[in-house]
């Protein structure tokens, strides 16, 4: 059964910081590419960061040189730290996995439920 937990969200003041976690179980990170989504109030959800099973990187252009995408195999987590945040960067982030990177949004596999991040 494929589980995937997110966590560390809240709220932080505009310049400020936080990593999220998505802790993944049923499959291993290596067999999936793995990526952080965010649904603002009102407004679809977008895409923010992925990482793909060897591991390279790809951002968004609204969070590129401010959040970073990693991964612990062994801990089979993946995070997101987000520097510099904006009020504009306020939304519900949600990790998934898909074994297709280039999947467009609505066709990613599997999702977690979801953490609240809010930056004022």
């Amino acid at each position: 059964d494929v589980q995937l937990v997110e966590s560390g969200g809240g709220s932080v003041q505009p310049g400020g910081s936080l990593r999220l976690s998505c802790t993944v179980s049923g499959y291993r990170l290596s067999d999936y590419c793995m990526g952080w989504f965010r649904q603002a109030a009102g407004k679809q959800r977008e895409w923010v960061s992925q990482i793909d099973r060897h591991g390279r990187p790809s951002y968004a252009d609204p969070v590129k040189g401010r959040f970073t995408i990693t991964r612990d195999k062994a801990e089979n987590t993946v995070y997101l730290q987000m520097n510099s945040l904006r009020p504009e960067d306020t939304a519900l982030y949600y990790c998934a996995a898909d074994p297709y990177c280039s999947n467009p949004v609505n066709k990613w596999r599997y999702w977690g439920q979801g953490t609240q991040v809010t930056v004022s």
